[in-house]
């Protein structure tokens, strides 16, 4: 499956559009990691943890969405996008990750 951010395929030739699929996929953090963060920000830290967090659920979002694409026949997704809301929370923040794209199939 290639994933590209591009709206074509170099040297490619899309034959048919499967239409849009969708990836998402919730992170949610707690008070002591976002205090922790907080100060690691202060002092100029890196704050990995998050960093981590935000890779796993990237990669379920692609993974979601790779699926779903594969189960229309494409074996490619062009056009993506990822995008990261903060959802809030009582005891932290909920953060969604979405990956988008359209679908296609190329020879």
């Amino acid at each position: 499956m290639i994933l590209t951010s591009s709206n074509t395929l170099e040297n490619k030739k899309v034959i048919d559009y499967k239409g849009l699929v969708t990836g998402e996929s919730l992170i949610g953090s707690n008070i002591y990691k976002d205090i922790f963060s907080g100060v690691r920000d202060v002092v100029g830290g890196r704050t990995t943890k998050y960093e981590e967090e935000l890779e796993k659920a990237r990669d379920l979002a692609f993974k979601s969405m790779t699926e779903k694409a594969q189960n229309l026949g494409a074996n490619a997704i062009i056009g993506l996008k990822i995008s990261y809301d903060n959802l809030g929370g009582t005891m932290g923040n909920t953060i969604l990750v979405t990956a988008y794209g359209t679908a296609v199939k190329f020879e």
